[in-house]
C-alpha cells in the first residue's frame, strides 16, 4: 500500500501566445505548487482498477482523470494486476487548481512505485502529458516555467515561502469556454514573465505580487463579477496582490504572513459563501525534510 498527496497550482502569471495547429493554445505561464492536497491511498489487487472518493457526486468511474492514469500505466505495462484507490479530495473541484490532474499525477507516482515500475520522472511526464496539459508540472512541481500547451516545464528558482489565501466562488468556468472567449477578445495586458523570473530568484516576494498577470482573468470577470469582488476584499484588507489561477473561478491573495492570510480568509468566509483556504507555497523537494 502506498499513499501520496496530490498538490494543487496557482498561475502566478498565464499569457496566451495563440492557436497551435494541434488545436491547443501555445501558452507561457509560471506556475506554483501550494500546500492544499488530495491525498490518495493505493493498493494492489489482482483484478481491476476500483475507485472510491469522498464526494459522492463525483464520479468514480472509467472517465475519472484518476482511473484513466491507472488504466494507462496498466496498458503501456501489460500489467494484470489491478489497484484500489482511496481519494480524499480537499482540492475544490473544476477550479483553476489542477486538482483533477493532481490526482492523476498521484496516480502515476502510486502505479510506479505499487508494480516497481522504476519510471523515469521524463517517462512518468511523457505518460502525464497524454492525460492533461498540466498532470507533468503537478509530477514535478514547484515553481515552474510551463510553454507548449503547458507540458514543455522549465524548472525556476524556488518561490520564497508565501501564504495564500484561497476563494472559490460557488460557479463553474468552462475551460474551453474561457480560452474560447479569449480567441474572441485578446487581452490588453499580458505578462513579463522574464521580469517575474528575475523577481522569483532575487525572493522578493513584494516584486513577484506586482507582477501577477492573468489574461484569461478579464475574460472571466466580464461574465462572473464575484471574480472581481474577491480580488477587491482581498486588496482591501492588506492582500499583496490578488488575482484568478487558471481559467477560474477560485481567487487567490498573496500575503505577508500567517496572521494577514487568517484575516483575510476570515473576512471572506463571514461576507461571502466561498470555500475559503489559507495555505502557502510549496515546494516539492521539500516534502521529505
Amino acid at each position: 500500500m502506498v499513499t501520496v498527496e496530490a498538490n494543487a497550482k496557482i498561475n502566478l502569471t498565464l499569457d496566451i501566445l495563440g492557436k497551435r495547429p494541434d488545436g491547443f493554445h501555445e501558452v507561457a505561464m509560471v506556475m506554483q505548487s501550494i500546500g492544499l492536497h488530495d491525498t490518495l491511498t493505493m493498493e494492489k489487487t489482482d483484478g481491476e482498477i476500483a475507485l472510491s472518493i469522498n464526494v459522492p457526486w463525483l464520479k468514480a468511474d472509467e472517465k475519472n482523470l484518476a482511473w484513466r492514469a491507472a488504466e494507462l500505466v496498466r496498458q503501456e505495462y501489460g500489467l494484470t494486476g489491478g489497484v484500489r484507490m482511496e481519494l480524499t479530495k480537499r482540492i475544490p473541484i473544476a477550479a483553476g487548481l489542477a486538482g483533477g490532474s493532481a490526482d492523476a499525477a498521484a496516480v502515476l507516482k502510486g502505479m510506479n512505485e505499487l508494480y516497481n515500475l522504476q519510471m523515469s520522472e521524463a517517462r512518468l511526464c511523457e505518460l502525464g502529458a497524454r492525460l492533461g496539459s498540466d498532470i507533468p508540472f503537478c509530477l514535478m512541481g514547484g515553481t515552474m516555467l510551463a510553454t507548449g500547451r503547458g507540458e514543455v516545464l522549465t524548472r525556476l528558482a524556488d518561490m520564497p515561502e508565501t501564504w495564500v489565501v484561497l476563494a472559490k466562488p460557488r460557479i463553474s468556468v468552462s475551460t474551453a469556454w474561457a480560452y474560447q472567449n479569449y480567441d474572441e477578445q485578446g487581452a490588453e495586458r499580458h505578462p513579463d514573465n522574464e521580469a517575474i523570473k528575475k523577481a522569483i530568484a532575487r525572493g522578493n516576494r513584494k516584486a513577484v505580487a506586482g507582477l501577477l498577470c492573468n489574461v484569461l482573468e478579464s475574460v472571466t470577470i466580464k461574465k462572473y463579477d464575484v471574480i472581481a469582488d474577491y480580488k477587491q476584499m482581498m486588496l482591501d484588507k492588506g492582500a499583496m496582490a490578488s488575482m484568478m489561477s487558471g481559467s477560474g473561478p477560485t481567487v487567490f491573495g498573496l500575503a505577508r504572513n500567517r496572521e494577514q492570510a487568517e484575516a483575510i480568509a476570515n473576512v471572506l468566509r463571514q461576507n461571502t459563501n466561498a470555500d475559503v483556504f489559507v495555505t502557502r507555497t510549496f515546494q516539492m523537494n521539500r516534502r521529505k525534510a
